[in-house]
């Protein structure tokens, strides 16, 4: 009965490993779509969210026949309730990276506004989020979901900077406004990737430790 339940539980990681995966991949390519103003980029990072939205339900289906096959207890049951968890935010990172990739479209025709150095900076910090929590979750490694949670600080740093240049923008000329909402709002979805990604290395914590915390002192 053990042996069945383990091989469950690998299957279910190498599936949510490849979900991480189809995430970071969808976020590269918005953001190149993005930084070098390539529709045909955004256009694959589109369409890789279909994929990413697919293999959350067969997910889901998985770890519910687990749960009714094998009916497990303690750190199992935890870490099949941080699955169910992490797919729902996964999803939402997915569908975030997607409106980068729609609005790196709008873009795509149009002069940039500025270098946009601060939002790709953005992008690397979530792709090493989203390393990191890839590497919590193989090697049950509770140091690299702490790791996750103090990135997130950075994003929502860059972000708040990205605000304030915008803004600086809008008010010195105009003719920047619609250019500069759209922006916004781009680095707006990066943030809340970012906010998804803090959400699952926070129920990893609660499947290593069984302990519910916010985030660990600097």
């Amino acid at each position: 009965m053990r042996e069945a339940l383990d091989r469950d539980l690998n299957r279910i990681t190498e599936r949510l490993l490849r979900m991480i995966s189809l995430v970071r991949e969808e976020l590269q390519l918005a953001t190149t779509g993005l930084t070098e103003q390539d529709g045909e980029r955004a256009k694959a990072a589109i369409h890789l969210d279909a994929q990413v939205d697919e293999l959350e339900l067969e997910i889901e289906n998985e770890v519910l026949a687990a749960i009714a096959r094998h009916q497990p207890v303690a750190r199992d049951l935890r870490f099949l309730a941080t699955v169910l968890k992490a797919l729902t935010d996964l999803e939402r990172a997915g569908d975030y990276a997607a409106h980068v990739a729609e609005d790196a479209l709008a873009l795509a025709g149009e002069p940039p506004l500025k270098k946009y150095i601060v939002l790709a900076e953005m992008a690397e910090r979530i792709e090493a989020m989203l390393d990191l929590l890839a590497k919590a979750l193989a090697e049950r490694d509770l140091a690299a979901a702490e790791r996750v949670l103090k990135l997130d600080d950075d994003v929502d740093e860059l972000y708040e900077q990205i605000v304030r240049e915008l803004l600086t923008y809008m008010l010195e000329d105009p003719r920047t406004l619609s250019k500069a909402l759209t922006l916004m709002r781009v680095a707006r979805s990066y943030e809340r990737l970012g906010d998804h990604v803090e959400n699952i290395a926070e129920r990893i914590f609660f499947w290593l430790t069984g302990r519910l915390e916010g985030k660990p002192e600097a």
